[in-house]
């Protein structure tokens, strides 16, 4: 067995000459011996991962918005799917926004302006459309040690501020408002500030309080 997944590790380093940096998908969950790879870990197109007996692996891509879960053998990241070999894979496509995922603080100022001056010129003018996030409690990315605060937009709802230090952040770089207790309203606008970053983002109509996904309600603030 451990000859036949050399094997498959070396196909797979052939097949991939360039590898990327960008990370390709994050990874929502870990059973089992999985070497060099931990809970909410990004990882980009090239990267291999060796499963253990009975070991799986949640991942979700960020572009396509797959979500895999895999057991056992060997896996190869992809920029929208893995390539399994040795092990077994069940995909499913999930509810989710890949401008959520990312974005630069220079696009983030821009968004955050468009949407207020569409707000103060015409109340009747069509909304901007937001990056929208599919869960009542997101999971911020932003770096530890600033305050991050959200701001209702289209309604009157009690500002949040959240100091982003200590047993707060999850991995040292995640903020969830679920593990806090906290949640948004469906269908609300909202504006995230940290530091000098303004983000507008929306939250689903449809959106529920019951478990989610991570893709569907991640936001990368850094």
């Amino acid at each position: 067995m451990k000859s036949l997944i050399g094997a498959c590790v070396g196909a797979f380093c052939l097949a991939t000459p360039a590898l990327a940096e960008t990370p390709a998908a994050i990874v929502e969950d870990v059973q089992g011996k999985v070497d060099g790879i931990a809970f909410m870990d990004y990882v980009a197109p090239g990267k291999i991962i060796k499963l253990g007996p009975k070991a799986s692996i949640t991942l979700s891509y960020l572009k396509s918005c797959q979500r895999e879960t895999i057991s056992e053998g060997v896996v190869l990241i992809g920029a929208e799917q893995s390539t399994v070999q040795l092990g077994e894979v069940k995909r499913e496509r999930v509810p989710c926004d890949t401008n959520a995922t990312k974005l630069s603080e220079r696009e983030a100022n821009q968004s955050a302006a468009t949407t207020f001056r569409t707000v103060r010129s015409d109340a009747k003018a069509a909304p901007a459309k937001l990056p929208t996030l599919y869960g009542v409690s997101p999971l911020v990315q932003a770096k530890a040690g600033g305050t991050l605060v959200i701001e209702r937009t289209d309604g009157k709802e009690p500002t949040i501020s959240v100091p982003l230090k200590g047993d707060a952040m999850v991995g040292g770089k995640f903020y969830d408002f679920g593990k806090a207790g906290k949640t948004l309203t469906p269908g609300g606008s909202y504006l995230a500030i940290l530091g000098a970053k303004r983000y507008t983002f929306q939250i689903d109509a449809s959106a529920t309080s019951s478990p989610t996904p991570i893709i569907g309600r991640l936001l990368r603030l850094e």
